[in-house]
């Protein structure tokens, strides 16, 4: 676990970007100041975009994505329409834009994590870890991202077949890869992800890491056999990634314009 609780640790560096919904689209501190030095365009429309990303991501959480309306967004980011509309152009983009970062943030840790490892078996354990760990610690994100895209259309649709497709980079290195189909690896992939699914769609978001044993053993047990991947199926121990500052709890924000 030591390298996967590296890559957590240096996914609270300040510095990376965190993932959509982590934060209050509303605190203070990542108001614009007004004042007489002038700030350069470039860093507004940063600051406005990553404020938009939260605040779709706990608004949609929060009401379901066709009930989000794009004033409801603006007013949790404290964004007016005229910015939201400089950044996207309409609801479905900006929910295609945010799912886009966010996955990315996500795959970026995993991937650090399962590259960092000294063999195959313990990164896709660590991957699969911060996979888990980032979700339960972001609520907001993992409703928005896994269960409210279903409402999204097409688009949405398309975008996460291409998410999920990134996940083949973590079995290009497996044990007896060249003999196996491909299409057990897309079963593989397929069979996590409704998992997770089921999780979260139930409300049990917090718990998604006691999924780890099972899911660590489903993902090797076709590479490895049955007998070299069952210790997986032992209680994990307790990670310190629990305590991301990427994934802090953060309440539901209010309304009004800013």
């Amino acid at each position: 676990m030591r390298e996967a609780n590296m890559a957590m640790d240096d996914a609270a560096d300040p510095r990376l970007p965190l993932l959509p919904g982590a934060r209050v689209a509303r605190d203070p501190a990542r108001a614009i100041k007004r004042g007489p030095s002038r700030i350069p365009p470039d860093v507004v429309a940063a600051n406005q975009r990553e404020r938009l990303f939260d605040g779709l991501v706990q608004m949609v959480a929060l009401k379901g994505y066709p009930n989000a309306r794009v004033g409801d967004i603006c007013q949790a980011a404290g964004v007016t329409r005229p910015a939201f509309y400089a950044h996207f152009e309409g609801k479905e983009d900006a929910f295609l834009a945010t799912y886009r970062h966010g996955t990315g943030v996500m795959l970026g840790l995993m991937a650090a994590a399962f590259h960092g490892a000294g063999d195959w078996r313990t990164g896709v354990r660590n991957g699969l870890d911060v996979l888990l760990t980032v979700l339960a610690s972001v609520p907001t994100f993992a409703s928005m991202a896994i269960v409210e895209i279903d409402g999204v259309g097409t688009a949405a649709r398309r975008e996460r077949d291409r998410m999920l497709s990134r996940f083949r980079e973590f079995f290009v290195s497996a044990p007896r890869r060249d003999q196996l189909p491909d299409e057990l690896v897309e079963s593989v992939i397929g069979g996590i992800y409704v998992s997770i699914y089921r999780q979260v769609a139930a409300g049990r978001t917090e718990s998604l890491r006691d999924l780890l044993p099972t899911l660590t053993y489903f993902a090797l047990v076709p590479f490895l056999g049955h007998e070299e991947s069952a210790s997986e199926l032992l209680p994990s121990p307790e990670s310190p990634a629990t305590s991301l500052p990427c994934g802090a709890t953060v309440p539901m924000p209010s309304v009004g314009s800013a």
